[in-house]
């Protein structure tokens, strides 16, 4: 006999309290039910039902047993789930929390496609640039960018961006171009105000060394547009990914401070919350966007 079903009337036994109910809640003979028990305490050469004209309890060996068979059936039962919920069509709201500057910049234009292709699904885009509690806050997933904190958290990489120190003609023209990363020091230096890490620039030096730069700045901003948008008004040196500041530099409005630094490459990630499963909404929405950005490479971020 198939051991589940063993497992399973077994534990069905217990929870109903007889055979009688059992049978009702498995719906199958009593016989049958009984059957299944008896070749399970057979095979196993154990008693484990403790059987009265007025009630059937767990015998101490078929209470211990009982815990462990309710956890494999509940495994089972999940197992069974999963493969349903990956068979059924991604559907219902998606709220997805991602910072404002990437969201708007390469989130918004490819949702179209996305909805498309799934049209039972709906989003709910909150952009914001604070680390959202997902779970509390009722967040499906977010996309999050740079070393990720430690959590209980899944997360998946998408791609990858690029940092580059990067400036405006206008700043060098005014104050000159840093030649060392220590010249850093003397210059102003803008910063974003959301990093977990604080006003610090990790930096590599041409030599391999990581370096680390921490100066209070001349100006916090916790959008990475704005900081943009006062690097190229000439308002001092800003650290910020290659998807900030590709088309600026394309069109001559920023440089690259210090060219000779290898930049520091950035994950990109979709975050979201533990389980054994994940929802077919969210399991779609990620291997879409995994193959939207993967044939980006960091250079083009």
């Amino acid at each position: 006999m198939d051991r589940l079903t063993e497992m399973e009337a077994f534990a069905t036994v217990v929870d109903q309290g007889g055979f009688t109910d059992a049978a009702k809640k498995m719906g199958i003979s009593k016989s049958a039910v009984s059957k299944h028990v008896s070749a399970l305490e057979a095979r196993l050469g154990a008693r484990l039902l403790n059987r009265t004209t007025r009630r059937v309890s767990p015998t101490e060996i078929g209470l211990a047993y009982y815990d462990r068979a309710r956890r494999v059936l509940n495994d089972a039962g999940e197992a069974d789930a999963l493969v349903t919920s990956m068979q059924s069509a991604p559907s219902g709201l998606l709220r997805i929390s991602v910072a404002t500057d990437f969201g708007v910049n390469h989130l918004s234009p490819i949702l179209g496609d996305f909805l498309t292709e799934y049209p039972d699904i709906t989003v709910n885009m909150v952009l914001n640039n604070r680390y959202v509690e997902l779970i509390s806050e009722g967040f499906d997933m977010a996309i999050r960018i740079g070393d990720l904190e430690d959590s209980s958290l899944r997360a998946r990489k998408l791609t990858e961006t690029t940092k580059r120190m990067i400036a405006s003609p206008r700043y060098f023209q005014k104050h000159g171009r840093p030649l060392r990363i220590d010249d850093l020091n003397e210059h102003k230096l803008l910063h974003y105000s959301n990093q977990a890490v604080g006003n610090v620039w990790k930096i590599t030096a041409p030599s391999g060394e990581k370096r680390q730069i921490r100066t209070a700045g001349w100006l916090s901003v916790n959008d990475g547009q704005s900081l943009l948008n006062a690097c190229v008004a000439g308002l001092g040196i800003a650290y910020l990914p290659s998807f900030l500041y590709a088309d600026a530099m394309a069109k001559g409005m920023v440089e690259d401070v210090m060219p000779e630094l290898p930049a520091e490459t950035q994950g990109i990630y979709a975050v979201y919350p533990p389980g054994r499963f994940t929802q077919p909404k969210v399991r779609a929405f990620i291997d879409f966007l995994v193959t939207t950005f993967g044939d980006k490479g960091p250079g083009e971020w």
